[in-house]
């Protein structure tokens, strides 16, 4: 019997975290298509051992206890999923955003190496500066507009090329805060919601990524990769689709302009920053499903802490 890969796991308390290390132990994640598989592989029994890592575990800001948290485990797989993902914060807090997300990664990526591990590392749809006018792909021209994207992008630049670098979009999980649970929260209280129309992404479900990464940790293929579910959306397409699975009315949701929101955002947003999944497909892997279904599936499957 071959020996169960061994997978460490950075950011393991965040949403994507938390179902992959579900995921690649075979436990069922909430939300999650049971029929989707990049690969069309579910997770096989003993197929890997996983060590989940926390900030409590380890500091992102440290690259001692970092590199030393990877020479005690020497992991097969690092799949890094920490980052700092307070995008109007990183503003005024730019030390704390490059330690996590730019220099930590340059960290993992050297740590990898010097223990023959494979570096698996989660980028952002906001490397790119939104002006493309259609989906991106992965050799296109980056411009980041806020903070949060340039730290990302100056982390996959210190990549090496065997390692793998997925950048997602908008993600969004059972577990964890985010959009969809506060448009959830509001469609309970009888309350309406305006969201911005002007903003054009693709909706990746924490569960839905869970999946798709299995196969990447399998195949360590290295270079640069898009994963996001299927469909260009915007925030308030996601709030209206919502809505609708609620069983609120129509005007649960208003359109607004970016230039409408108040207070102002501290971080400017890419117009449109869709991700095509073209290179992954052509690899012969699965795109996760349609926005419209991974929705659907994440609200059917909340829990009391919504």
């Amino acid at each position: 019997m071959s020996r169960a890969t061994r997978v460490v796991l950075t950011g393991a308390a965040g949403q994507v975290g938390l179902d992959l290390l579900d995921t690649l132990r075979g436990l069922e994640v909430p939300g999650a298509s049971r029929a989707y598989w990049a690969d069309a592989r579910p997770v096989a029994d003993g197929e890997f051992e996983v060590l989940g890592l926390t900030r409590h575990d380890v500091d992102m800001t440290s690259p001692e206890l970092l590199r030393h948290a990877i020479e005690m485990t020497r992991p097969d797989v690092i799949v890094n999923l920490a980052a700092y993902t307070a995008v109007d914060r990183a503003e005024s807090d730019v030390a704390t955003c490059r330690a996590v997300n730019d220099i930590a990664v340059g960290v993992l990526s050297e740590a990898a190496e010097a223990v023959d591990s494979h570096l698996i590392t989660l980028s952002t749809d906001y490397v790119f500066d939104g002006t493309k006018g259609a989906a991106y792909v992965e050799d296109d021209s980056t411009g980041p507009l806020n903070v949060y994207g340039a730290t990302k992008l100056a982390g996959e630049r210190r990549c090496s090329p065997l390692d793998t670098i997925v950048r997602t979009s908008w993600v969004m999980g059972v577990r964890g805060q985010n959009v969809l649970r506060a448009i959830a929260r509001r469609a309970a209280s009888g309350e309406r919601v305006r969201f911005v129309a002007d903003q054009t992404g693709t909706v990746t479900t924490a569960a839905d990524l869970a999946h798709a990464l299995v196969a990447l940790v399998r195949a360590r293929p290295g270079g640069t990769w898009h994963v996001a579910n299927a469909g260009a959306t915007t925030w308030f397409d996601v709030a209206a689709h919502a809505g609708a699975c609620l069983g609120r009315a129509q005007d649960f949701a208003e359109p607004i302009d970016t230039a409408e929101l108040s207070p102002v955002p501290a971080a400017q947003r890419p117009a449109r920053s869709d991700l095509s999944t073209e290179r992954f497909t052509g690899a012969g892997y699965a795109a996760p499903p349609d926005w419209h279904d991974a929705v659907a599936r994440l609200l059917a499957a909340r829990d009391a802490s919504w």
